[in-house]
């Protein structure tokens, strides 16, 4: 059986890594560099790097960030916020990332997956989807999750994929950072209709949240942040009481 991942996330901001409630109200955890190296050296399968601010304000996210992530870590890491082309994703991936996520570029332009996929394979491309119930329906967000779009989840994920995203990356708005735990119906009703590998994210309070995603939810990943930011969770305990609650994990 694969083994279920654990990936702390980071959002950064002005190089600064930062967590909020519900996108809202953000306040620094602590340098993104000495983060990353810490949890690495925890057990942390995979890290992800979201620049949040950089698609709203226009701007790349720094590949000198990136250069200097990819010096003191040695685990996979992910890097997403303002690449809108697949010279965005090149500097990159020349900088040392492992993959990148693309988030409001794809849905302006769906195109874009399969134009990075096609350069660079599809295990490079990660889909990130941030959606909130609104209206009786998951409505898909942009913008570091301030503009709605027309695009629903579910259907969203299916063409994401079909285009070339090697994996979805989905965070909901009503429980980040709230530490309610995921909506795990929402996460096994994604799951069943792909063919790829699915991140939770998204409201992860305990480690019977999490268990409970990779499990019920039938996510191949837990994307966390407040638990580990804010020391309440070690990513070895953690690892140690999935393995107890029959979850595969690499430890």
């Amino acid at each position: 059986m694969v083994a279920k991942r654990i990936i702390p996330c980071l959002d950064v901001k002005d190089g600064k890594t930062v967590k909020g409630v519900n996108f809202q109200n953000l306040r620094e955890v602590g340098d993104a560099v000495e983060l990353g190296a810490f949890y690495a050296s925890e057990g942390a399968d995979e890290l992800v790097y979201l620049d949040i601010s950089a698609t709203l304000e226009g701007r790349k996210t720094f590949t000198g960030l990136v250069r200097s992530i990819a010096e003191r870590i040695d685990i996979p890491f992910t890097v997403g916020g303002g690449i809108s082309s697949l010279r965005d994703a090149a500097k990159l991936l020349e900088a040392g990332a492992d993959k990148v996520t693309v988030n409001s570029a794809a849905v302006r332009n769906p195109g874009l997956i399969g134009e990075i996929a096609d350069h660079f394979g599809s295990q490079f491309v990660v889909v990130a989807i941030d959606a909130k119930f609104v209206g009786g329906d998951w409505t898909v967000f942009t913008s570091g999750g301030s503009v709605p779009s027309e695009k629903k989840l579910y259907s969203w994920a299916l063409e994401a994929m079909d285009r070339g995203a090697g994996e979805i990356l989905f965070t909901s708005m009503d429980h980040d950072g709230t530490k309610s735990g995921y909506p795990c119906d929402v996460f096994s009703r994604l799951c069943g209709s792909l063919s790829i590998p699915v991140i939770a994210s998204g409201g992860a309070g305990s480690m019977a949240d999490i268990a409970e995603v990779l499990l019920e939810g039938r996510a191949d990943a837990a994307l966390a942040a407040s638990l580990f930011h804010y020391g309440e969770l070690s990513i070895r305990d953690l690892k140690e009481y999935l393995r107890g609650k029959g979850v595969p994990v690499r430890l």
